[in-house]
């Protein structure tokens, strides 16, 4: 913070005088003005107009190593506020910067970096940079034994990898090998920062193509930073990078294959969110692939995925944890049954309500793939399974009335006793009298199918109670008379066609077994 009873040195008066010195002929006045620059913007740092850089970027282009190296380090204080971020690329500091990085002098090289790397944090700097011809130099320098300069110039790379142009910007000058070889520095700070340019280098895939072909080590370097690294940012960071690599399939399988789960399922296991919630995020795009599922059960991970759901209220954490419980269902009635006893169902009936419309469509979706187990039915009907489904199908998102509706569906379905349905038919929230009737009337030919599809079942099940609740109900059957008789060319395009067909045959289906009894 500035001193207010203090000369302020921003002013023309004091700026002046030292530009006065910069213009002069004495090598000596010029190290007295970058010092006097130096030592005022560490302890004053604010917006400055360009009377106050112009000096200073005159002094940085000096041949004297110690003006260089105080003018650097004055731009790189000033660099702090974001204004000047601006103006000083604005102003054409990027070059100057740019050859002082290429400097034989440590001092010089520590102090340009620094500022290179505060003005890569501002958005309208990161693209000018990368068409500065900095990018090599700071690679270069990412390899220097100077840990000042390693640390600033890993730091400008990380604030050069926020957008796609960039990160290609970055491939071309070869910087991502070195990033990936910095992963076995011991130093915390290094580590995070090429953690973290790695996760989002990896987001692009035909960067995750070239890492694949180029880095045979990458997983079991991560893997051993999510482990064993010590910091937990660097171990965030480590598990983030691995699940932005795991979109793909084989780095799927090579997470597991590289002994990355007992450190995702310690880190799912923390107090702390930020890592829950890395841990969670790569765990749900390992769970994707058939192969691991298995894997992921047998290391003992469904009891702290049904503990998450209590523990935490975090939106995120929550969607990733149900669709990892989703993606571990779909595969094996073994895995759905290991599931439900693990009591994730009486955990989804607890949250699921009240849950944000996000984390809604998670969990109805994993009960509509728990639904399609045929062992698995009763115990589902005796959780209560239906008293929650049913008020979800008039849930204002459409995403959570569909999976609602499908996990009814597929209970009706090849199941022993239809009493549930017919306890439920009138309640809760108009039972299933209503959504079916709601869902026929809908317009909408998903739930129309869904709708129809589910009447026959109920119907074949020849159960004499449901056919009575049917035939107390006449605007169910209007309504499956009225999709009986649509014309098929009442819809437009091709799959519209196919699936009004489906719903018209469904509904013809309805009315015979109806018009048989």
């Amino acid at each position: 913070m500035c001193q207010r009873d203090e000369l302020d040195f921003f002013k023309a008066g004091p700026i002046n005088a030292l530009t006065t010195l910069v213009h002069s002929n004495s090598l000596e006045l010029h190290r007295s003005a970058a010092l006097a620059f130096a030592e005022i913007t560490e302890k004053c740092i604010r917006a400055v107009n360009r009377e106050t850089l112009e000096p200073i970027l005159e002094l940085l282009q000096n041949p004297d190593v110690e003006v260089q190296r105080a003018a650097g380090a004055a731009l790189g204080n000033l660099a702090v506020n974001n204004a000047n971020k601006k103006l000083i690329v604005e102003m054409n500091g990027l070059e100057p910067l740019t050859k002082q990085m290429m400097s034989n002098n440590v001092e010089v090289q520590c102090n340009a970096v620094g500022c290179m790397t505060n003005l890569a944090t501002h958005e309208d700097n990161k693209v000018k940079i990368a068409n500065s011809g900095a990018l090599g130099p700071l690679t270069t320098l990412a390899k220097s034994k100077d840990m000042r300069v390693q640390r600033n110039a890993t730091g400008a790379l990380l604030n050069m990898t926020h957008s796609d142009e960039n990160r290609k910007q970055l491939v071309k000058v070869g910087a991502v090998p070195v990033i990936v070889s910095l992963l076995s520095s011991t130093d915390p700070d290094v580590q995070y920062y090429c953690t973290t340019a790695l996760s989002n280098i990896a987001v692009d895939p035909e960067n995750r193509k070239n890492l694949a072909k180029n880095e045979p080590r990458l997983v079991s370097q991560l893997v051993r930073l999510v482990g064993f690294s010590g910091s937990p940012r660097v171990q965030c960071q480590a598990t983030l990078a691995l699940r932005n690599l795991a979109s793909d399939v084989n780095y799927q399988l090579e997470v597991v294959q590289s002994g990355g789960l007992p450190h995702i399922l310690q880190l799912l296991k923390s107090a702390q969110s930020p890592l829950v919630l890395a841990a969670a995020a790569c765990l749900r795009n390992i769970s994707i692939h058939p192969s691991n599922e298995r894997a992921i059960i047998d290391a003992g991970f469904l009891e702290p995925l049904v503990e998450l759901l209590g523990r935490f209220d975090h939106e995120e954490i929550l969607c990733h944890t149900v669709s990892t419980l989703r993606n571990l269902a779909a595969v094996s009635e073994q895995n759905k049954l290991e599931i439900v006893e693990a009591g994730v169902v009486q955990k989804f009936n607890e949250k699921v309500l009240t849950a944000p419309v996000s984390v809604q469509s998670e969990i109805t979706a994993c009960l509509a793939v728990l639904a399609l187990g045929d062992e698995l039915k009763d115990k589902l009907f005796d959780l209560g399974i239906i008293n929650v489904l049913v008020p979800l199908t008039k849930t204002d998102n459409i995403e959570v009335q569909g999976n609602s509706a499908a996990a009814l569906g597929n209970l009706s379905a090849k199941i022993s006793s239809y009493k549930p349905f017919i306890t439920a038919w009138t309640e809760p929230d108009g039972g299933i009298q209503d959504f079916l009737l709601r869902f026929l009337t809908s317009k909408e030919l998903t739930f129309e199918h869904i709708a129809a599809w589910m009447i026959l079942q109920l119907l074949e099940s020849e159960d004499r109670k449901l056919k009575e609740l049917f035939f107390g109900t006449p605007e169910i059957l209007e309504n499956v008379e009225r999709l009986a008789a649509r014309s098929v060319g009442e819809v437009r395009g091709d799959e519209a066609y196919d699936a009004n067909q489906a719903i018209t045959e469904l509904a013809k289906k309805i009315v015979f077994l109806l018009k048989s009894d």
